[in-house]
């Protein structure tokens, strides 16, 4: 077979379509490795954060101290729920100019907290001055955020819920709704009080479509909510000296201690275990 002859011009064309695939498939890689850089980023964007508020972003704390005993008890809890999820409340009692949002840790800077719990309403008509700035910052900085409702047992149970209804929007990401009950009625039998947190979760319940979570003290449970709202995820508050919020009751959070010490917050807080791993919270948060 006779060879096939290129003219000058042949050739230089060729040269110029290799050339110019040459610097396509270089367009190509780079475009590729600068997508994985950027999803790599977005996908450690929280743990970066956290290292760099750690190490470099230094945080003035003012000296916080615990009692021995309450110091021993926090660090026994901490010790045996490694593989837990660490959170903490907030609300207007935390002065705004206290958190410092990009550098929360406990347990010797070593354990990040990953969610946050706010009060955003108080009975009939009351709202927490701080919750419409913590609520922003929290998603600001990538928080798990819950909000609560601080139930007010005398008052009506429609317009508690209604009233919590008007200030919080929750979205996809967010825990679902949070009942906190803590008082005994004057006014009404604990019986009444039983039916109206029934209507207060039933209207919240429809609103979101998510059973509310139940926030209330070990003992107040067991004395008068315990066998009355099953299926309902449960909060327990216990500041006992104790490997659980309850011997036989199964929970969903703990708030352990209302003299937590953190790395990043001017003041104590109330901090709280989830029974479960990250991603099993993040399957608690509203779709």
């Amino acid at each position: 077979m006779t060879p096939k002859k290129y003219t000058k011009k042949t050739a230089k064309q060729l040269h110029k379509i290799r050339r110019k695939n040459y610097f396509f498939r270089r367009k190509v890689i780079l475009a590729i490795l600068i997508i994985a850089l950027i999803g790599t980023g977005f996908y450690l964007k929280q743990s970066i954060s956290y290292y760099y508020a750690l190490y470099f972003n230094k945080f003035t704390h003012k000296k916080l101290h615990n009692s021995e005993r309450e110091a021993a008890r926090i660090q026994r809890i901490l010790a045996n729920n490694l593989d837990k999820t660490y959170g903490f409340d907030v609300s207007h009692y935390q002065n705004k100019e206290d958190i410092k949002w990009d550098s929360l840790s406990i347990g010797n800077k070593t354990i990040p907290l990953e969610f946050v719990v706010m009060r955003a309403t108080m009975g009939n008509k009351s709202a927490d001055k701080h919750f419409d700035e913590f609520w922003e910052m929290a998603k600001k900085h990538d928080l798990i955020r819950g909000a609560y409702h601080f139930y007010r047992a005398d008052e009506d149970p429609v317009i508690q819920a209604n009233n919590f209804l008007a200030n919080v929007k929750l979205e996809s990401g967010d825990l679902p709704p949070i009942l906190d009950i803590e008082k005994i009625p004057k006014r009404k039998t604990n019986k009444k009080l039983i039916e109206d947190l029934k209507v207060w979760c039933k209207i919240v319940e429809d609103a979101y479509g998510e059973k509310p979570i139940i926030y209330t003290y070990y003992h107040y449970y067991k004395d008068f909510l315990k066998g009355e709202f099953e299926g309902y995820p449960l909060w327990l508050a216990n500041y006992n000296d104790v490997p659980s919020p309850s011997p036989d009751d199964q929970w969903d959070f703990w708030q352990f201690t209302e003299n937590g010490i953190v790395h990043g917050i001017n003041a104590k807080v109330d901090l709280d275990i989830y029974n479960g791993n990250s991603w099993s919270l993040k399957r608690l948060t509203l779709d």
